[in-house]
C-alpha cells in the first residue's frame, strides 16, 4: 500500500550552532554520520555544547529518519540514517531533518533500508534546488510516496537484510582489533623504544644512538598530488572513480556511489601528476587533515583529486612502515600546527617533506614490517570481505523492495 510520507511522519530542522559549542559536551549526530550510515551507529562520537531545552527540541527518538537536507551537490542530498533506539541528550546536525514517526505501520528496519534504494533516491534529483548548494524542502519531502508491504513482510525483508549488516558489524570490530594491535605496536617500538635488543641498545638523552634523524622526503621516492577538474576534464562523464577526501575513511578508499565519475582520458592526465600504483600511500591534506590509506587494489579505474598526497617508500623503509608513520599521533600533530587557509585549512607539501623523524635502522625496519604485515593483510581482506558483502546486500535491497525477489 502506498503512502505519502506526510501520513507517517512529521518533519523538524536540525541543531545549528557556532564552531566553538562543538568538539565536547552532549552526543552530536553529524552530516557525516547520516551520510555513511544506514542506521545511527550504538556509540556518537561526534560532541555538541547543548542546553536542556535544545536536546528536547533536536531529540533522536527509536524510529526517528535523519536525512541529509543540503549539500554542494544533489547526489548527497536525502541520504537517510534512522535510529534504532532512543539516544538521550543526543542532538542532530542542522544540515540535516528529522522524520519522526506518527504510525506504527512502518518498522524501523524496513525505512531505513528501502530510503536507500535507487527508487526512492531518483525522488531528490526531481524536487532538488540548486542554486549555490542542493537544498530539500519539508513540503517537498513530505509529497514523496512509499510503498509499504504488510508489517511481517517489513521485518522478513529487514532480517535478511540486516544479517548482512551483522557480518559487516562484526567484521568491523575484528578490524578494530587489528587496527589496535598494529598501534601498540608501533607506539612499542618506535614511541617508548622498546624494540626487539633495546635492552643491549646505546641510547644518547633518551634515544636510540644509531638511529638517523631525518626529514620524510629523504624516505620518499615521490610525493605528488592527483588533480582538479578546472579546465582539466568534466566531472560525471565515464565510469572510473575520482577519489576525494570524503571517499577516504577508515583508512581505506571506498569506491562506490558516493564517488564522483570521470572518463578514461581523465585518469590518464590525472595519473600523469599522480602515478598511483599498489603499495602507494594516499594521505589527505585539505580540510580533513591526515587521512590515511596504504593502496591495495588496483588503480586502473580510479585515482585522487588535488587534496589527496600521494607518497611511494624508497628502499630505506617499507610502505608499512610509513603508512604506520603517517598515522602517529606526531605526524597528526605536526600536520595540524602547519595546517594554514582562511576557508579550508590545508598543509603544503613543502611543510610535510619537511616533517623530521628519527628513522630506525634497516634491520629493524626489517623486523617491523614482517610484524605488521600480516595484521595489516588480515584487515585489508576483511575490508575486502566487508565491500563484498555491502555490494551484495546492496543488489538484493531493490530485488527485495520492489517484490521482485519474494519473501
Amino acid at each position: 500500500m502506498r503512502y505519502k510520507l506526510r501520513d507517517l511522519y512529521k518533519v523538524a530542522n536540525g541543531l545549528s550552532k557556532g564552531g566553538a559549542f562543538f568538539g565536547s559536551g552532549f552526543p552530536f549526530i553529524s552530516f557525516s554520520t547520516v551520510f555513511n550510515n544506514f542506521f545511527v551507529p550504538d556509540e556518537i562520537n561526534d560532541f555538541v555544547q547543548s542546553t536542556l531545552k535544545e536536546q528536547v527540541t533536536y531529540s533522536i527518538k527509536k524510529g526517528d529518519i535523519l536525512i541529509t537536507r543540503t549539500s554542494e551537490t544533489i547526489d548527497e542530498l536525502g541520504m537517510s540514517c534512522v535510529a534504532l533506539k532512543d539516544y538521550p541528550t543526543a542532538t542532530f546536525n542542522g544540515f540535516c531533518k528529522r522524520l519522526r514517526p506518527l504510525t506504527d505501520k512502518v518498522y524501523p528496519h524496513f525505512i531505513g533500508y528501502y530510503l536507500r534504494t535507487p527508487y526512492f533516491r531518483s525522488n531528490f534529483k526531481k524536487v532538488a534546488s540548486l542554486i549555490t548548494r542542493a537544498s530539500l524542502r519539508n513540503d517537498d519531502l513530505l509529497r514523496f510516496s512509499i510503498e509499504l508491504p504488510p508489517i511481517d513482510k517489513q521485518k522478513k525483508i529487514a532480517e535478511i537484510l540486516y544479517s548482512y549488516d551483522n557480518l559487516i558489524e562484526n567484521n568491523n570490530k575484528r578490524i578494530k582489533l587489528l587496527e589496535k594491535m598494529a598501534e601498540n605496536l608501533y607506539k612499542e617500538w618506535f614511541v617508548r623504544f622498546r624494540f626487539p635488543g633495546y635492552e643491549k641498545a646505546k641510547f644518547t638523552d633518551g634515544f636510540p644512538k644509531d638511529w638517523e634523524k631525518i626529514k620524510l622526503d629523504d624516505v620518499l621516492n615521490k610525493i605528488a598530488t592527483g588533480l582538479n577538474p578546472r579546465k582539466n576534464f568534466v566531472l560525471g562523464e565515464g565510469q572510473n572513480f575520482y577519489v576525494t577526501i570524503k571517499n577516504m575513511a577508515d583508512n581505506t578508499v571506498y569506491l562506490n556511489d558516493k564517488c564522483d565519475k570521470v572518463n578514461d582520458d581523465a585518469i590518464i592526465k590525472i595519473n600523469k601528476r599522480s602515478d598511483l600504483k599498489i603499495g602507494d600511500l594516499l594521505f589527505s591534506g585539505i580540510g580533513t587533515i591526515g587521512r590515511v590509506c596504504l593502496i591495495d587494489i588496483p588503480t586502473n579505474n580510479w585515482n585522487v583529486s588535488e587534496s589527496v598526497f600521494t607518497m611511494r617508500a624508497n628502499e630505506k623503509i617499507s610502505s608499512e612502515f610509513l603508512y604506520m608513520l603517517l598515522l602517529s599521533q606526531d605526524v597528526q600533530n605536526y600536520c595540524q600546527s602547519k595546517a594554514n587557509g582562511s576557508a579550508q585549512k590545508g598543509i603544503r607539501m613543502g611543510d610535510l617533506k619537511k616533517y623530521t623523524f628519527l628513522l630506525p635502522t634497516k634491520n629493524i625496519i626489517n623486523n617491523f614490517t614482517d610484524q605488521i604485515s600480516p595484521i595489516l593483510r588480515n584487515v585489508s581482506l576483511l575490508r575486502k570481505e566487508n565491500k563484498n558483502l555491502i555490494q551484495q546486500r546492496d543488489m538484493l535491497l531493490p530485488r527485495l523492495m520492489s517484490g521482485k525477489l519474494k519473501v
